[in-house]
């Protein structure tokens, strides 16, 4: 005997939305990152919080430069930028300037799960346990290092824009002179007193890109702080002269027929004072 059906449409699970989102759930035991709700959910752009989420998923030693990070997102480096300022205003992220043995200074990264400066969430209320004896020593927590000193940056709209073109548009003549937000607004003045000389920006181009080594041993934009620096302005294109047929013609000098005295004058005859004269005489009879 076949087993009874039923076309009764079965009945949601007690507790599923009517609308909106469900999770799918599945335990993953590997490659899984753990952010908080705080940061998966933080208002504002996009790419900042997927900038965090990638970060925060790389293991210890990764690149995050704003050039490595460019080569895994599709956004350029104005938008990556814009996103590790946000990430490091709110706390999450800092950049630290740090001497080597060597002498050398570099920049490491720092990212924080828990946002400097904020305490760190309370977790589950633990069981009681049976030795009900106080610890032999309490654990210390390490106090966050303090915020790096405040830095004098001068704000995007008020650079040149055209000096900011021409610092943008270097990275089509080599690709490695990749620039962020910060450090194009950096270079914008010295670009500004080019052009103020008169130097064309298909010319700054050429002097900000010929002869570069094969190597970076710093910042694109270290290089080019260096050349527009130290290069000296080129002389700007010299105006045309004046033509002389714009200049008055001089005239040339004849002897009067009446008193014989020199004047100038397009062609001989009398000068100026014999010919009042001759018209002041009466007619003759």
């Amino acid at each position: 005997m076949a087993d009874p059906q039923s076309n009764a449409p079965l009945r949601a699970a007690a507790g599923t939305p009517t609308s909106g989102v469900i999770h799918v759930r599945t335990r993953l035991t590997a490659d899984f990152t753990v952010i908080s709700n705080a940061l998966a959910q933080r208002r504002g752009s996009a790419v900042t919080i997927g900038v965090a989420a990638y970060i925060a998923s790389l293991p210890d030693g990764s690149r995050v430069s704003i050039t490595a990070l460019c080569e895994h997102f599709t956004e350029g480096e104005i938008l990556i930028s814009r996103a590790l300022g946000e990430l490091e205003a709110a706390g999450y992220l800092e950049r630290r300037r740090e001497r080597l043995p060597t002498g050398r200074i570099r920049t490491r990264t720092y990212f924080y799960d828990v946002p400097r400066g904020h305490p760190a969430p309370a977790g589950p209320p633990k069981p009681p346990a049976a030795d009900m004896s106080p610890p032999p020593s309490a654990p210390t927590t390490e106090p966050a290092p303090a915020p790096a000193g405040p830095e004098e940056t001068a704000a995007l709209s008020d650079a040149d824009p055209r000096a900011l073109a021409v610092l943008t548009s270097l990275r089509r003549v080599d690709p490695r002179l990749v620039l962020s937000e910060r450090e194009a607004v950096r270079l914008a003045p010295a670009v500004t007193q080019w052009l103020a000389a008169g130097v064309a920006p298909a010319q700054i181009t050429a002097l900000l890109t010929n002869r570069l080594p094969d190597r970076f041993l710093s910042r694109p934009a270290r290089i080019l702080a260096f050349r527009l620096r130290e290069t000296p302005l080129p002389a700007p294109t010299p105006r045309p002269l004046v033509e002389e047929a714009a200049r008055t013609a001089v005239l040339p000098f004849h002897t009067c027929d009446g008193c014989e005295r020199a004047f100038r004058a397009p062609e001989p005859g009398r000068c100026r004072d014999c010919r009042r004269r001759g018209a002041l005489l009466p007619a003759a009879a």
